[in-house]
């Protein structure tokens, strides 16, 4: 992947947006998304690749958080502090080499006061190396299919080759929010690390638009000279969360005023519609010759779809469409078929519908039963 040249890429050509009016005007790159659907509202300049700055700890912390949910790493566990981490510099929180915290401190550290030391001791705890948590890094940049980024490090430090987008930035902020905990640290305004000790370190949060704009809870600032200010934000109202990142912005001020103003835009012309909730059961499937003739579907995440507040709800309507002659076995996640959304005539959107649970095929007895049942009426 061919990296933009720096002198070039502010000079990227201005790409469609979807709101009526210029939402993010001082930014060079930005994008505005429904979280809960991945819609992007607005955007400008979303695909360009530019220096992410600390935004890129977005990344560090969906692996840390993803490190957390498969087992190998506990919130309670220490964290060493390798020389080289303690040797970070820009923001940090002055980890001494050999120091230790636990994972819970970390991401505090990270996630509030930006910590290049922390993120690079986090990377070596989950991975032995940065390098290799780096390739970690870049493998996951991989499976979300983004073509816009490739990191070099885990903090944002400025590097050549290390670059991201809009685009790319506000879909791994998408995917780390569905590890809804980590809104307690990215969105916390203050605290305190080294509590107990006779150096307690204040922490105050980076990101003030978690004490000044109702509903803002995370994500991750950025700002370096050739970046310039960066954020990647989210904010949460009536059920409604929104995503949105903004890059090469020129001064702190204007980018919470214009992060603001795509929230509030945002909040104020769309709303969402809830098909299924999360456990809502969708229907039931058969299954030829299988050890159990049907299948439950059960919704495993929301199923919704955004909608301008001006639209009518009514004219919502869903089908399902399931593949015909679905016989065992069926594979746990294996594709079953669509839930499919319309708004009058006009399809919206469609959901892959997968199998919660596995089915396996059904014995010669059980078919002898079934054939034997259905010769005398007997269901």
């Amino acid at each position: 992947m061919a990296l933009c040249n720096p002198t070039n890429i502010y000079a990227a050509s201005e790409e469609k947006k979807t709101a009526s009016q210029d939402l993010a005007a001082n930014a060079i790159s930005a994008v505005l998304m429904d979280a809960d659907t991945g819609t992007i509202i607005y955007e400008k300049n979303s695909h360009a690749k530019l220096p992410p700055a600390s935004i890129t700890k977005v990344m560090t912390l969906l692996l840390t958080m993803e490190a957390i949910d498969a087992g190998q790493l506990k919130l309670t566990d220490k964290v060493r502090t390798s020389e080289y981490a303690a040797s970070m510099g820009g923001s940090q929180i002055f980890l001494e080499p050999g120091e230790e915290m636990t994972v819970d401190e970390m991401l505090k550290g990270i996630s509030m006061a930006s910590g290049n030391d922390a993120s690079v001791a986090i990377a070596e705890k989950i991975a032995g190396t940065e390098e290799a948590f780096v390739d970690m890094m870049n493998e996951r940049v991989t499976k979300l299919g983004l073509k816009d980024t490739h990191f070099v490090n885990c903090n944002g430090l400025p590097a050549k080759n290390h670059y991201s987008s809009a685009h790319d930035i506000a879909v791994i902020s998408r995917e780390l929010l569905k590890h809804s905990e980590i809104t307690k640290y990215t969105g916390a305004y203050q605290d305190h690390l080294r509590k107990d000790s006779d150096k307690p370190f204040w922490l105050v949060n980076t990101n003030k638009l978690v004490r000044f704009y109702d509903g803002a809870d995370g994500l991750k600032t950025g700002y370096t000279s050739e970046a310039k200010f960066c954020l990647s934000a989210t904010a949460v109202r009536d059920g409604l969360r929104a995503i949105s990142v903004v890059m090469g912005e020129p001064n702190t001020k204007t980018r919470n005023s214009e992060v603001s103003t795509m929230f509030d835009y945002m909040f104020a012309q769309y709303t969402k519609h809830t098909i299924y909730k999360t456990g809502d059961v969708i229907g039931n499937v058969e299954i030829n010759k299988g050890k159990s003739k049907e299948l439950q579907l059960i919704a495993g995440q929301p199923y919704s779809v955004l909608m301008k507040k001006i639209g009518k709800s009514s004219d919502i309507r869903h089908e399902l469409q399931i593949e015909p002659q679905l016989k065992a076995p069926i594979e746990e996640g294996q594709v079953l078929g669509q839930l499919v959304v319309y708004q009058g005539d006009q399809v919206i959107k469609r959901f892959e519908l997968k199998s919660p649970a596995s089915v396996g095929k059904a014995g010669w007895w059980t078919m002898f039963k079934r054939t034997t049942a259905k010769m005398f009426f007997v269901d």
